[in-house]
């Protein structure tokens, strides 16, 4: 065995003698690098990677769990001042299975669950009972809050009025609610989210209006829609006031998108403000049309026709009055004359078209609009000035169509845009930095390729000329060593001219050795 391993070293010293010192190099960097990845592999697949199981836990909750995992021996480490858990991978989701299932986790509420354990074997008193019912309450509103959207942690309070058979309706108190909701980082309920909560409160109490639910956050108080009953001009305002930025703010890129193209858009500022009429018009219009086709007439409904004939006696005629008094040629009355009369009537009722028209006006109307467009000096030539001033006419013109301003009016549509040519306060700095920061970028590129160029050369280099080396090491032809055995007759000489080459010369010995055996 010692010879075995005797020989083995020998072997591997020899190799490690006929290296050269190059080889021995690489060899002795290849096995670093081969030993120092195994270890890194193997300290990387080895370790326990956690995952986070729990978080935003509190005192009671996080004691429970972690109790839990002491019992069932599974490792864990504690992050956020204890108020995060973080179990290996392989076990998080068993664990977050088993702690719902033993009901661990409540976030500080207790729910309907508290009745089903500790309960007296007499029963509970009515003062136990209402205590314990508020808790549940407020644990059970707790939770359907906390799984909303957004929401992080909330506390809640619901204060019931006391029963009585001797108070009226109008004589009980009405219950009220009061809610502390705490956000994710960066997250903002819209109001369809913020009545959602005061739905869910109010539902889930009996005898509660929005009126007496009271929701806060970090960032203020959270009040609801007027569709609620909540202040409905504070929501209407900040509705308006939205509706409004959105609109300059939609203006506002459309022109960017249109001129930044041509100026480019760091020499380019543009400014929107508008006035939007908000008001909401109803209007009734009662018509009363002919018909066509029937000369403006309408449809005959009724028709009433009367005539009337009479006939009398004339007290005319007689002798001309021939009197002081009397008219001459008018002859005098003797009553032997008669009269007639006719008399004809009709009415006709007509029924015409009757149109009630009930016009509701949308209350977005743009009122009054102007366009403000600043742009670097250099960048404004007089005939861009004069189609961007062209361009924007156009659009504040299509704009205020529906405003009641006469937008054929040149002047007036003037006096709302306003094209300004200045040089920009921060356009040079700005301009040359932008330079200076592209040309160090491309020169920093181009130094990196030429860098990664030139260790590439050189090792290549290095590597050609160590090639050249070795072969320049080796000899062109090898010239094994001879020994004129004819001419020697003692064999003892031989014997002694064998030692001495090999004691001397142990390589050429060896290579004489090989071209015997091969001649052989």
């Amino acid at each position: 065995m010692n010879e075995k391993f005797v020989r083995y070293r020998q072997a591997v010293a020899g190799y490690w003698n006929r290296m050269g010192k190059s080889q021995k190099i690489w060899l002795g960097a290849s096995a670093g690098v081969l030993l120092l990845t195994v270890i890194l592999l193997t300290a990387f697949f080895s370790r326990t990677h956690y995952e986070l199981a729990f978080q935003n836990l509190d005192n009671t909750d996080a004691a429970a769990v972690l109790n839990y995992l002491d019992g069932n021996k599974i490792p864990y480490r504690l992050t956020d001042g204890g108020q995060s858990i973080l179990v290996p991978a392989a076990e998080a989701a068993k664990v977050k299975v088993e702690a719902g299932s033993e009901g661990l986790v409540q976030n500080g509420s207790i729910g309907f669950d508290a009745f089903n354990d500790g309960s007296s074997m007499f029963g509970s008193t009515d003062r136990e009972f209402d205590v314990k019912y508020r808790n549940a309450l407020n644990g059970e509103i707790q939770k359907l809050l906390n799984g909303m959207q957004g929401v992080e942690q909330t506390k809640v309070l619901v204060n019931l009025p006391e029963e009585s058979v001797f108070l009226s309706t109008d004589e009980k108190d009405q219950a009220s609610a009061s809610i502390m909701m705490t956000f994710k980082p960066g997250y903002r309920p819209a109001q369809k989210e913020i009545d959602g909560y005061y739905n869910l409160v109010k539902t889930a109490v009996p005898n509660l209006s929005a009126d007496n639910i009271t929701i806060t956050s970090p960032q203020g108080e959270l009040l609801a829609s007027g569709e609620l009953g909540g202040a409905a001009g504070a929501t209407a305002l900040e509705t308006h006031l939205q509706i409004q930025r959105k609109y300059e703010l939609d203006l506002k890129q459309k022109i960017q998108q249109f001129l930044g193209p041509i100026v480019g858009q760091n020499n380019l500022v543009v400014n929107v403000s508008s006035s939007i009429n908000f008001d909401k018009k109803t209007t009734d219009e009662h018509l009363v049309t002919p018909l066509d086709n029937n000369n403006n007439n309408g449809i005959i409904v009724s028709e009433q026709q009367d005539n009337k004939t009479a006939t009398g006696s004339s007290g005319a005629g007689g002798v001309a009055g021939t009197g002081q008094t009397d008219i001459p040629t008018y002859q005098a009355a003797d009553g032997s004359g008669t009269t007639s009369s006719e008399e004809n009537s009709r009415t006709t009722n007509y029924e015409f078209n009757r149109i009630n028209n009930q016009i509701e006006s949308g209350p977005y109307v743009i009122q009054d609009l102007s366009v403000s467009v600043g742009i670097e000096q250099s960048r404004l030539t007089p005939q861009a000035k004069a189609d961007i001033n062209a361009f924007l006419t156009s659009l504040v013109r299509s704009q205020l169509a529906g405003s009641g301003q006469n937008v054929s009016d040149d002047t007036l549509i003037a006096k709302k845009v306003s094209v300004i040519g200045q040089t920009f306060a921060d356009s040079g700095p700005a301009g040359t930095a932008s330079g200076l920061s592209t040309a160090w970028m491309a020169g920093i590129g181009l130094a990196a390729v030429a860098l990664i160029g030139g260790l590439g050369y050189a090792i290549i280099r290095k590597r050609r000329r160590s090639e050249q080396l070795q072969e320049a090491d080796l000899p062109a032809k090898l010239e094994y060593p001879t020994i004129d055995l004819e001419s020697v007759n003692d064999e003892t000489q031989v014997r002694k001219q064998l030692e001495t080459l090999a004691k001397r010369k142990p390589d050429e010995f060896v290579n004489l050795l090989r071209t015997w055996l091969v001649d052989e």
